[in-house]
Formats: C-alpha cells, structure tokens, sequence
C-alpha cells in the first residue's frame, strides 16, 4: 500500500528562504511567520496521510454509484470530508465576513498540496467549490453572496463550473444550454452540461451549479454566453432549503483515473437560474474561476508527481537487483538495492528536480495572485495572467510523465494494481486535459498572452530574470557557473522563439501556431530554471549563514545543480524545433493520414 508524507521542510523552504513571505508588503503575510506556516502544513499533512491517503485506493476501486438519481461517493468519504470541513480547511483564505479564515491565498495553495497528493479525487470536491465561491465573491450581486458565499465557504454546499456539452468542449460558442428569463427575474436553464467535475453527491448538502447558457436573442458565439448560479436545491428566502430544482443526474462517466470523484452528465430542464454579472459577459465571470482552477490543477500535476515519487524513492532503496558496476554496495546482501544503478539515480533526479521546481513555481504563482488581489498590482496581474497557460500546461504534462517515471523505477510491480502506481499515473493523466486542455493552453499562450497589453507581460518576465542575473552575478563562482549561465542561455533561447514569432507569425500564423506546444514547455523549463536559481542562491546562502542542516541545503544545491545540466538545455531542442516552422507539421492533406 502506498504512503505518503507531507514535505513540509522542502514547503517551508520554499515559502521562507525563497519567497521571504513574511517580510513581503502583501497584506497578510506579515503573520506568515515559520512557526505559523508549519503549523498550518503540518496539520494538514496529518489529515492528508493519517486520513485522505487510506481512502485513495478505497476511492479509485469502488469508484462513485448513481441509485435512483441519488449519486453515493465511496466508502469513508463522507466522513472525510465532515473532518475536512469541521477543521476549516476549505475556508482558509476565504473573507471572514463569510466564515473564512482571511489567509492569504497562498496558504490555501500551500495546505491543498498534500490534500492533492494523498488523494485527488477527495479534494477535487472542494476544490471545484472553491473556484465556485470565488467567482460569485467577484461577480456576484451582495444579496447572491449573502445567500451562498458563507454555506460554500463551510463546504455546507459544494460548487461546481458546467461548460463542456457534448458536441461543445473548447469552442463554447457552440453550446446550446438556453436560458429564458422569466417574470420574477430568474432564469428558465435547459440543456444538458457533460464532464461535470463534483457534480453531484453525498457529501453536502446543496450543489450551487455555475452553468454557462445563451440568451435568446444574444449575439452569436462566445460573445452570447452568460453565467447563472443554478441550486440544484432551492433555497428559501430565510436561507432554508426548499424544493428541488429543475437539475438531474443523466450519468455517471466511466473514466480512466479520479474515480472517487462524480463526474456527471448533467441534465438541466426549465431549472430555476439566476445571472451572474452581466448578461452575455459569462466568460469574465467563469475566468476567474478557471484561472484559479489551472493554477490548481497545475498544482494537481506535481503533487501527483511527488507521491509517486516518494513511493518509488522507498522501493528503489528496497529492491535488491544486481550489483553496482563499482562494486558491491551491500556485500551482506544477495544483491544491491537498485538505487545504486545510474539508470535509477538519473530517473528519481528527474522526478525530484522537477516536483521540487514545480512547488516553487506554483507557490510564486500563488504569491503573484495574492500581490495582484491585495495590493492591486497591475504588474503581478499580467505576470500571473501570462504564466497561468505554463503553470497548467507544462506542470501537468511533466507532472504526468514524472508518475510514469516513477512507476517505471518498480518494473513490473509497477504495472500491478496492487503497488498502487497505476492510479498516481492514470490519476494525474486528467489534468493535461481538464480546465482546458493542454494543447489549447499553448494556443492561449502564444496567440493572446505573449501580445497582451503591447508584448509588456512577456518582456517584464525577460527583465526579471536578466535584473535577478545581473544582481547575483559574482557573487559565487560556483553559483554562476552552474545556475546564472544556464538560465541565462535558456532565456535566450526563450527570447529567440519569441522573436522568431513576431519575424515569422504574422505572414503566416501557422508557423507561430506550430510550435506554440514547443514554446510552452521551452517557457516552463526558463520558469522553473529560474526558480531553480533562486532556490540555490537561497540554500547557498543559508549555508554561508551557518544553518545547521546542512544536508538539507547540500542536497537542494545538488539538485538544483542536476535540474540546470539535465533538463533545462532542453530549450535547445524546443527552439530547433520552432524555428522549421509550420511546413512540416502541416504537409500531409487530411486524407493523407
């Protein structure tokens, strides 16, 4: 049976020797001091392997069941998920006047990774809720707030997004749910919403659907679509629950991973809506709940990664294969452990030297959205708008591969359900492709984000980097050799792609269009080349500080140091790739494959 503990050193280290949290000038986190910070996580990391880790395996092998249009989740959840809600979890950052805690967000991103990682599927339930709340917190009128924002905080209720129909996924415009206004205001909803993440349960006691749907009579395509809080249970004007809503349960999907989760074929028939926002500005309102939704499911992709990496670091220290081509290392043994093997040794760097950049890029991410709400940070709201797509894409992509490395470090154990690491990988496969999928955040990245407010975005990322180079250069021979000149090269590389799209995309957008997934994963590997730098110029000077643990910082700098040799000259590969443009992706006709 798989374990899983919370890395709360590797958190902290991240939080306080590379993010300075405390001392920032975001509202908040001046309470963020150490002692604070790990006692949040490590209350967290006891819930997430004493009581969510048990349950992961019950949740993919029962998976949900729909009786009679009531949907059961598998066995313990139900507990599970009252101890989440009665210890406050899901209502960490939320506003106090709601019966939040007021944290920062990125508290809440901190205290969901280990939820992640011990079970997926499990925290999906108020992790769609979340995105739910924050979006009627933001477009919501005061009385839709009063009536829902305080049960959704609690997780009394749940949430979730409905977009994707069956003939409608990524082209929104398409749908065809309608909604037709009616005499006292609200809004008559009809159609049918597919892949609905939470969509119904046994764990709360209201569902409040966000369901997008067109106005007869609005404009045609995306620009037509509008918002509505749709209850699957009324609720009365005293705050009770009334009579059921027009909303059912079609279906269950059959799905390769997060069994545990209900994901719902959603039928809709004359159900009472109400408008969120503005009518036909439904998308606005739905990013702001799928903006913070990919940076979670960016966070889905190396959490998965790290429990399946933690998993396959015990099992190669284990296993007895062989012996060192050195020499045998355990001569009272029948045979070496096969961490000895360099095989085995550069598979768990991959997986470490990526799960470790990939906390520090989604926790920087979360601080630029805490900088961006709290301070009103024009600057750190495009920097976080820009890097979203990357977070998603390239952290979910890798995150996936890194669970199949670590399956990979079992052999055929490995294969064997009964290992555990067949549900870590088909677990993480869905987040390359929910929340929009993979492919679409590159498209999103290269043809809207990198032009976003004249190209200022992507240019301030290029002067960060150059200034954080130019400020640590000479400080440490070592440290430049073996982080600043890596990451140096690769932004270049960066910024030779870019500019081969402006040069090249404009006669002919496919060339730009091409290699957009190339750019993506050249952009992530610079992103966390550049938090890589950051860590080892922080255990660096932790070191010259005389920190006591120092293998600890040893051990960050030589992982720090594998990530910049092994991983980032990939940017070489990527940027080859883009600059043969679009004439060879694009050659063959339709019929020709």
């Amino acid at each position: 049976m798989p374990s899983y503990t919370a890395p709360v050193k590797d958190m902290q280290f991240v939080l306080h020797d590379v993010l300075e949290a405390s001392s920032q000038d975001i509202p908040g986190y001046d309470e963020l001091d150490r002692d604070f910070t790990a006692a949040v996580i490590e209350e967290a990391g006891k819930l997430a392997s004493d009581v969510l880790m048990p349950l992961n395996a019950v949740g993919d092998q029962e998976g949900c069941v729909l009786e009679n249009g009531v949907v059961r989740t598998p066995t313990g959840f139900k507990d599970a998920f009252d101890k989440m809600r009665d210890g406050g979890w899901t209502a960490l950052d939320c506003a106090p006047e709601y019966g939040g805690q007021g944290l920062p967000y990125i508290m809440q991103t901190c205290s969901q990774e280990p939820f992640v990682s011990a079970n997926m599927a499990f925290q999906m339930y108020q992790g769609l809720t979340h995105g739910a709340y924050s979006a009627i917190n933001t477009h919501g009128t005061e009385d839709q707030k009063q009536t829902y924002l305080p049960k959704m905080a609690s997780c009394e209720w749940t949430g979730t997004m409905n977009l994707t129909e069956p003939h409608c996924g990524t082209d929104l415009g398409l749908m065809r749910t309608k909604a037709v206004q009616q005499d006292d205001g609200s809004f008559a909803i009809t159609g049918q919403k597919i892949f609905i993440s939470a969509g119904d349960h046994d764990l709360a006691d209201n569902v409040i659907h966000l369901v997008l749907a067109k106005i007869p009579g609005g404009p045609e395509g995306i620009k037509g679509v509008s918002l509505f809080i749709v209850p699957k249970i009324m609720v009365n004007d005293d705050g009770s629950l009334g009579a059921r809503n027009g909303v059912s349960v079609g279906a269950l999907e059959e799905k390769m991973g997060i069994h545990g989760n209900a994901t719902c074929v959603m039928n809709y028939d004359d159900a009472t809506g109400y408008l969120v926002g503005e009518e036909h500005k439904g998308m606005r309102a739905m990013f702001t709940m799928m903006n913070e939704a990919r940076l979670g499911v960016g966070l889905q992709g190396y959490a998965q990664a790290e429990v399946a990496y933690q998993n396959a670091v015990v099992y190669a220290k284990d296993r007895l294969q062989g012996r060192a081509v050195t020499g045998a290392e355990a001569p009272d043994k029948p045979a070496d452990p096969i961490i000895v093997h360099p095989d085995i040794r550069r598979n768990l760097m991959d997986q470490k030297s990526f799960v470790e950049g990939a906390r520090a890029f989604t926790y920087w991410g979360a601080h630029l959205i805490d900088r961006a709400h709290k301070c009103n940070d024009a600057k750190a709201d495009g920097l976080i708008s820009l890097l979203t797509p990357v977070v998603k894409g390239f952290l979910t992509d890798k995150g996936f591969e890194t669970a199949v490395s670590a399956q990979q470090v079992y052999g055929g154990h490995g294969y064997i359900e009964e290992w555990g690491m067949s549900q870590f990988a088909r677990d993480a496969r869905i987040a390359m492709i929910y929340e929009g999928a993979n492919g679409i955040q590159a498209l999103d990245l290269v043809g809207r984000k990198l032009a976003q407010d004249g190209g200022k975005h992507v240019m301030a990322f290029f002067d960060m980097v150059k200034s954080f180079a130019s400020k640590t250069k000479g400080q440490d021979e070592a440290f430049d050799r073996d982080f600043l000149d890596p990451l140096k090269a690769a932004s270049k590389d960066l910024q030779a792609a870019a500019m081969y799209f402006m040069q090249n995309g404009v006669k002919n957008p496919n060339n730009a269009l091409a290699g957009s997934y190339d750019f993506m994963h050249m952009f992530g590997h610079v992103c966390l080349g550049y938090m890589w730098a950051r860590m080892g110029l922080a255990a660096s000077k932790a070191l010259k500080d005389g920190a006591s643990d120092v293998d600890f910082y040893e051990t960050k700098l030589a992982t720090g140091r594998y990530y910049m040799a092994r991983q980032l000259p990939a940017t070489k590969m990527h940027l080859a790739r883009i600059e043969t443009g679009a004439d060879t992706v694009m050659a063959l006709e339709a019929a020709q494959f």
